[in-house]
């Protein structure tokens, strides 16, 4: 399977390769019959470079149409429910603006809910985001790009952790931020990454050359997510992430490329048969 940098330094390789060889047999050809006909060896040599200037141009161009072409889950993130444990989810709106936003950071797949717990008087705002076609394009997502963005102010960040039902630990970052003027709006975001299957909360894992270069193979297991849980409340996010982050985790690839999803809805499909 060629890697983005394989085929990069195949393009290049082939290129010069086959200008160098064309030359070689045009004056091998062209010497014999004397300095007369040296112009004809500019003409071709000149159509030469032409040619493999048009090639060039093809194969960047089908780079860059792979790249922007969307690389699907095997379950989409629309099928995440709405209801979790006493958690109730209702979609939000999505300004056209924030969904240009989001193509041209490469989202591939995301989910925007807000879920309230009548049962605690809470609610939260749950965002996750699936960039594989380009999975560096996260770092367009990120709470210290997107928020500052829409004018919020960060408070600072910290390294923290918590427990999901399954008992699993996840590490995470806990944003804070406010947004002057008359309300005095404030808000706190915890957040992790989900890179081929692994949380992480470094960018840098990444943000390097190999995390932009587009995916080629078209490998959904090729991937970086995101997940945002915010609310006014520290203890609200906590309480969110600690219900939903199993399910969330199982539509994504794990580090083994299978998707727990499609064997929970294989299963119910079963049933109902």
């Amino acid at each position: 399977m060629s890697t983005p940098f394989g085929l990069c330094h195949l393009m290049y390789v082939s290129r010069h390769k086959y200008l160098a060889d064309s030359t070689k047999a045009l004056h091998f050809i062209c010497a014999p019959r004397g300095k007369a006909q040296v112009w004809l060896v500019w003409i071709l040599a000149v159509m030469l470079l032409i040619s493999a200037g048009i090639t060039y141009r093809v194969l960047a161009s089908h780079l860059k149409f792979v790249g922007d072409t969307p690389i699907l889950l095997p379950i989409p993130l629309s099928d995440f429910p709405e209801t979790v444990g006493n958690w109730r989810g209702k979609y939000l709106s999505i300004a056209t603006t924030t969904k240009e936003y989001m193509r041209r950071n490469f989202a591939d797949d995301f989910l925007s809910l807000r879920y309230t717990n009548s049962k605690a008087g809470v609610w939260v705002d749950v965002y996750v985001v699936y960039c594989s076609s380009r999975p560096g394009g996260i770092l367009g997502h990120q709470p210290l790009v997107c928020y500052p963005a829409h004018g919020w102010i960060s408070d600072g960040s910290e390294r923290s952790q918590f427990g999901t039902l399954s008992g699993r630990q996840v590490p995470c970052l806990i944003h804070r931020f406010h947004r002057p003027g008359l309300g005095y709006d404030q808000t706190v975001v915890l957040n992790f990454y989900v890179v081929n299957g692994q949380i992480a909360t470094d960018e840098n894992v990444f943000s390097g050359p190999l995390g932009r270069m587009p995916n080629i193979a078209g490998d959904p297991a090729r991937y970086v997510a995101q997940v945002q849980i915010s609310s006014t409340l520290e203890s609200s996010i906590r309480a969110a992430a600690r219900d939903m982050t199993d399910s969330i985790l199982e539509f994504f690839p794990d580090s083994d490329g299978k998707v727990k999803a499609t064997e929970s809805i294989d299963s119910e499909n079963a049933v109902i048969r």
